[in-house]
Protein backbone atom coordinates (compact mmCIF):
# COMPACT_ATOMS: atom_id res chain seq x y z
CA UNK A 1 0.00 0.00 0.00
CA UNK A 2 1.60 3.03 -1.15
CA UNK A 3 -0.93 6.00 0.95
CA UNK A 4 -2.99 5.70 3.97
CA UNK A 5 -5.50 8.53 3.87
CA UNK A 6 -6.60 9.37 6.98
CA UNK A 7 -9.84 11.59 8.30
CA UNK A 8 -10.99 11.80 11.47
CA UNK A 9 -14.53 13.08 12.32
CA UNK A 10 -17.32 13.86 14.88
CA UNK A 11 -21.38 13.55 14.29
CA UNK A 12 -20.16 14.34 10.57
CA UNK A 13 -22.24 16.94 8.68
CA UNK A 14 -22.95 17.21 5.06
CA UNK A 15 -19.17 18.51 5.12
CA UNK A 16 -18.08 14.67 5.08
CA UNK A 17 -19.69 13.72 1.93
CA UNK A 18 -17.95 16.54 0.11
CA UNK A 19 -14.83 15.18 1.46
CA UNK A 20 -15.49 11.49 0.50
CA UNK A 21 -16.47 12.16 -3.19
CA UNK A 22 -13.87 14.13 -3.87
CA UNK A 23 -11.77 10.89 -2.47
CA UNK A 24 -13.97 8.47 -4.48
CA UNK A 25 -13.23 10.72 -7.83
CA UNK A 26 -9.22 10.37 -6.95
CA UNK A 27 -7.22 9.02 -10.06
CA UNK A 28 -4.16 7.30 -7.93
CA UNK A 29 -5.66 3.71 -8.75
CA UNK A 30 -7.78 2.36 -5.52
CA UNK A 31 -5.44 -0.36 -5.13
CA UNK A 32 -2.50 2.14 -4.24
CA UNK A 33 -4.71 3.95 -1.54
CA UNK A 34 -6.58 3.18 1.74
CA UNK A 35 -8.69 4.92 3.30
CA UNK A 36 -8.77 5.01 7.59
CA UNK A 37 -12.46 6.89 8.56
CA UNK A 38 -12.89 7.04 12.68
CA UNK A 39 -15.67 7.98 13.88
CA UNK A 40 -14.59 9.35 17.34
CA UNK A 41 -16.92 9.99 21.00
CA UNK A 42 -20.27 9.26 18.66
CA UNK A 43 -22.22 6.58 17.24
CA UNK A 44 -25.69 6.87 16.14
CA UNK A 45 -26.60 7.56 13.60
CA UNK A 46 -23.73 8.77 12.04
CA UNK A 47 -22.28 5.20 11.89
CA UNK A 48 -24.95 3.85 9.97
CA UNK A 49 -24.70 6.98 7.66
CA UNK A 50 -21.45 6.59 6.78
CA UNK A 51 -21.52 2.84 6.59
CA UNK A 52 -24.26 3.13 4.07
CA UNK A 53 -22.34 5.59 2.11
CA UNK A 54 -19.65 3.68 1.89
CA UNK A 55 -21.42 0.87 0.58
CA UNK A 56 -22.99 2.96 -2.23
CA UNK A 57 -19.96 4.77 -3.63
CA UNK A 58 -16.70 2.88 -1.99
CA UNK A 59 -17.55 -0.50 -1.96
CA UNK A 60 -14.82 -1.77 -3.90
CA UNK A 61 -12.26 0.82 -2.31
CA UNK A 62 -9.43 0.57 0.66
CA UNK A 63 -11.89 1.03 3.13
CA UNK A 64 -11.18 0.80 6.92
CA UNK A 65 -14.29 2.72 9.28
CA UNK A 66 -13.55 2.61 13.03
CA UNK A 67 -15.68 3.99 15.64
CA UNK A 68 -14.53 4.64 19.31
CA UNK A 69 -16.50 6.41 22.08
CA UNK A 70 -12.99 8.34 23.20
CA UNK A 71 -13.38 11.43 21.83
CA UNK A 72 -10.97 13.74 20.58
CA UNK A 73 -9.00 14.53 17.38
CA UNK A 74 -5.51 13.45 18.60
CA UNK A 75 -6.98 9.92 19.46
CA UNK A 76 -8.96 9.72 16.25
CA UNK A 77 -5.90 10.46 14.77
CA UNK A 78 -3.71 7.62 16.56
CA UNK A 79 -6.26 4.84 16.44
CA UNK A 80 -5.64 5.19 12.10
CA UNK A 81 -2.29 5.57 12.43
CA UNK A 82 -2.07 2.53 14.53
CA UNK A 83 -3.79 0.61 11.86
CA UNK A 84 -1.72 2.79 8.48
CA UNK A 85 -0.53 -0.08 6.36
CA UNK A 86 0.85 2.98 3.40
CA UNK A 87 4.55 3.95 2.88
CA UNK A 88 2.81 7.31 2.67
CA UNK A 89 0.54 9.25 5.11
CA UNK A 90 -1.96 12.49 4.75
CA UNK A 91 -4.89 14.04 6.87
CA UNK A 92 -7.25 15.56 5.42
CA UNK A 93 -10.41 17.11 8.03
CA UNK A 94 -13.89 16.04 7.47
CA UNK A 95 -15.13 19.49 6.26
CA UNK A 96 -12.24 20.01 3.35
CA UNK A 97 -11.73 18.44 0.27
CA UNK A 98 -8.73 17.50 -2.66
CA UNK A 99 -8.43 17.79 -6.10
CA UNK A 100 -9.21 14.78 -7.88
CA UNK A 101 -5.39 14.24 -9.05
CA UNK A 102 -4.33 15.00 -4.73
CA UNK A 103 -3.31 11.93 -4.26
CA UNK A 104 -1.31 10.97 -7.41
CA UNK A 105 0.43 14.00 -7.73
CA UNK A 106 1.66 14.27 -4.12
CA UNK A 107 3.04 10.60 -4.68
CA UNK A 108 4.64 10.95 -8.05
CA UNK A 109 7.01 13.53 -6.48
CA UNK A 110 7.52 11.92 -3.19
CA UNK A 111 10.32 9.69 -1.83
CA UNK A 112 10.96 8.42 1.77
CA UNK A 113 12.70 11.40 3.33
CA UNK A 114 10.54 13.81 1.89
CA UNK A 115 7.14 15.88 2.47
CA UNK A 116 5.65 16.62 -0.20
CA UNK A 117 3.15 19.62 -0.04
CA UNK A 118 0.45 20.69 -1.94
CA UNK A 119 -1.33 24.05 -3.37
CA UNK A 120 -3.58 25.19 -0.28
CA UNK A 121 -7.27 27.00 -1.17
CA UNK A 122 -8.63 28.74 2.10
CA UNK A 123 -12.92 29.83 0.99
CA UNK A 124 -15.30 30.99 3.57
CA UNK A 125 -17.87 28.04 3.88
CA UNK A 126 -20.80 28.91 0.95
CA UNK A 127 -18.54 30.77 -1.30
CA UNK A 128 -15.90 27.92 -3.28
CA UNK A 129 -15.37 29.85 -6.10
CA UNK A 130 -13.79 32.65 -3.63
CA UNK A 131 -10.03 32.27 -3.07
CA UNK A 132 -9.04 33.92 0.46
CA UNK A 133 -5.88 35.12 1.37
CA UNK A 134 -4.00 32.67 2.81
CA UNK A 135 -0.50 32.49 3.93
CA UNK A 136 0.57 28.98 3.29
CA UNK A 137 -0.29 29.90 0.10
CA UNK A 138 1.73 32.15 -0.24
CA UNK A 139 4.20 29.62 0.92
CA UNK A 140 3.90 28.12 -1.76
CA UNK A 141 3.75 30.47 -4.96
CA UNK A 142 6.95 31.50 -3.38
CA UNK A 143 8.99 28.04 -2.60
CA UNK A 144 7.28 26.59 -6.06
CA UNK A 145 9.85 29.59 -7.77
CA UNK A 146 12.39 29.95 -5.71
CA UNK A 147 12.59 26.98 -3.51
CA UNK A 148 12.61 26.26 0.35
CA UNK A 149 15.15 24.73 2.50
CA UNK A 150 13.38 22.09 4.58
CA UNK A 151 11.90 24.12 7.93
CA UNK A 152 12.93 27.69 6.39
CA UNK A 153 10.79 30.62 7.48
CA UNK A 154 8.06 30.32 4.73
CA UNK A 155 7.91 26.32 4.57
CA UNK A 156 7.30 26.22 8.29
CA UNK A 157 4.01 28.03 7.48
CA UNK A 158 3.05 24.50 6.46
CA UNK A 159 3.80 22.99 9.36
CA UNK A 160 1.25 24.57 11.97
CA UNK A 161 -0.47 21.31 11.14
CA UNK A 162 -0.46 18.06 9.40
CA UNK A 163 -2.67 18.59 6.58
CA UNK A 164 -1.55 19.83 3.13
CA UNK A 165 1.19 17.38 2.88
CA UNK A 166 1.89 13.81 2.45
CA UNK A 167 4.18 12.53 5.09
CA UNK A 168 6.14 9.02 5.06
CA UNK A 169 5.91 6.80 7.90
CA UNK A 170 9.61 6.57 8.05
CA UNK A 171 9.06 9.65 9.31
CA UNK A 172 6.14 9.36 11.72
CA UNK A 173 7.71 6.03 12.87
CA UNK A 174 5.73 4.98 16.35
CA UNK A 175 5.11 8.45 17.35
CA UNK A 176 1.85 9.41 18.01
CA UNK A 177 -0.56 12.63 18.54
CA UNK A 178 -0.67 13.93 22.49
CA UNK A 179 -4.11 12.88 23.40
CA UNK A 180 -3.84 15.21 26.72
CA UNK A 181 -4.42 18.26 24.57
CA UNK A 182 -7.39 19.41 22.51
CA UNK A 183 -5.97 22.27 21.66
CA UNK A 184 -2.76 22.86 19.53
CA UNK A 185 -2.16 18.93 19.09
CA UNK A 186 -1.99 19.55 15.52
CA UNK A 187 0.96 21.80 16.17
CA UNK A 188 2.90 19.40 18.61
CA UNK A 189 2.83 16.83 16.72
CA UNK A 190 4.11 18.08 13.31
CA UNK A 191 7.08 19.81 15.61
CA UNK A 192 7.73 16.39 17.51
CA UNK A 193 8.43 14.66 14.17
CA UNK A 194 10.02 17.31 12.58
CA UNK A 195 13.40 16.21 13.50
CA UNK A 196 13.38 13.89 10.84
CA UNK A 197 12.20 16.21 8.29
CA UNK A 198 15.29 17.22 6.01
CA UNK A 199 13.77 17.96 3.07
CA UNK A 200 10.28 18.90 1.39
CA UNK A 201 9.36 19.54 -2.05
CA UNK A 202 6.30 21.15 -3.80
CA UNK A 203 4.06 19.32 -5.74
CA UNK A 204 2.46 20.26 -8.70
CA UNK A 205 -0.42 22.98 -8.50
CA UNK A 206 -2.73 21.08 -9.70
CA UNK A 207 -2.74 18.96 -6.11
CA UNK A 208 -4.88 20.72 -3.94
CA UNK A 209 -6.39 20.95 -0.95
CA UNK A 210 -9.58 23.31 -0.43
CA UNK A 211 -9.36 24.49 3.39
CA UNK A 212 -13.12 25.15 4.75
CA UNK A 213 -13.36 28.19 7.02
CA UNK A 214 -16.95 28.09 8.72
CA UNK A 215 -18.46 30.26 12.11
CA UNK A 216 -18.47 28.80 15.45
CA UNK A 217 -15.91 26.22 14.48
CA UNK A 218 -13.28 28.09 16.55
CA UNK A 219 -12.46 25.40 20.02
CA UNK A 220 -11.68 28.31 22.13
CA UNK A 221 -14.79 30.06 22.01
CA UNK A 222 -16.56 30.63 25.41
CA UNK A 223 -13.03 29.48 27.69
CA UNK A 224 -12.21 31.29 30.63
CA UNK A 225 -8.31 32.80 30.45
CA UNK A 226 -7.47 30.90 33.17
CA UNK A 227 -8.07 27.79 30.89
CA UNK A 228 -6.48 29.52 28.02
CA UNK A 229 -3.27 30.68 29.83
CA UNK A 230 -3.27 26.86 31.10
CA UNK A 231 -3.46 25.57 27.30
CA UNK A 232 -0.84 27.90 26.06
CA UNK A 233 1.34 27.18 28.94
CA UNK A 234 0.75 23.75 28.28
CA UNK A 235 1.94 23.75 24.86
CA UNK A 236 4.77 25.92 25.33
CA UNK A 237 6.14 22.96 28.18
CA UNK A 238 5.80 20.81 25.60
CA UNK A 239 7.48 22.03 22.88
CA UNK A 240 10.19 22.86 25.11
CA UNK A 241 10.34 19.22 26.64
CA UNK A 242 10.69 18.22 22.78
CA UNK A 243 13.08 20.88 21.75
CA UNK A 244 15.18 20.28 25.16
CA UNK A 245 15.44 16.74 24.76
CA UNK A 246 17.60 16.63 21.91
CA UNK A 247 18.38 20.06 20.77
CA UNK A 248 20.63 19.17 18.00
CA UNK A 249 17.94 17.19 16.08
CA UNK A 250 15.44 19.84 15.81
CA UNK A 251 15.57 23.53 14.95
CA UNK A 252 16.25 26.43 17.16
CA UNK A 253 13.74 28.68 14.95
CA UNK A 254 11.12 26.48 14.49
CA UNK A 255 10.65 26.01 18.53
CA UNK A 256 11.01 29.92 19.25
CA UNK A 257 8.36 30.31 16.48
CA UNK A 258 6.21 27.46 18.00
CA UNK A 259 6.45 29.27 21.72
CA UNK A 260 5.50 32.93 20.13
CA UNK A 261 2.78 31.17 18.57
CA UNK A 262 1.33 29.74 21.37
CA UNK A 263 1.69 32.88 23.28
CA UNK A 264 -0.11 35.07 20.10
CA UNK A 265 -2.90 32.77 20.29
CA UNK A 266 -3.55 32.93 23.82
CA UNK A 267 -3.61 36.77 23.32
CA UNK A 268 -5.80 36.62 20.37
CA UNK A 269 -8.53 34.02 21.53
CA UNK A 270 -8.58 36.00 24.95
CA UNK A 271 -9.38 39.37 22.63
CA UNK A 272 -11.83 37.31 20.88
CA UNK A 273 -13.80 36.21 23.96
CA UNK A 274 -13.72 39.72 25.27
CA UNK A 275 -15.02 40.92 22.25
CA UNK A 276 -18.00 38.18 22.16
CA UNK A 277 -18.84 38.78 26.11
CA UNK A 278 -19.08 42.56 25.30
CA UNK A 279 -21.41 42.18 22.71
CA UNK A 280 -24.18 40.03 24.61
CA UNK A 281 -23.72 42.95 27.40
CA UNK A 282 -24.98 45.44 24.87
Amino acid sequence: MKVSVIIPTYKPQSYLWECLDSLVLQTLPHEDWELLLVLNGCKEPWYTKIRNYLADKMADMNVTLVQTDTPGVSNARNVALDRASGEYVTFIDDDDFISPNYLEEMLRVATPHTVSLCYPYAFNDGMPHRQLPYAITEAYEHCSLHGCGPLSSRVRKFYSGPWMKLIPMDIIRERRYDSRFSNGEDSLFMFLISDSIKENVMASRSAVYYRRYRENSAQTRGKAFSELFHIAAGKIREFSKIYFSSPSDYSFPFYLTRVLASMKSLTNDTRQNMRQYFGRKQ
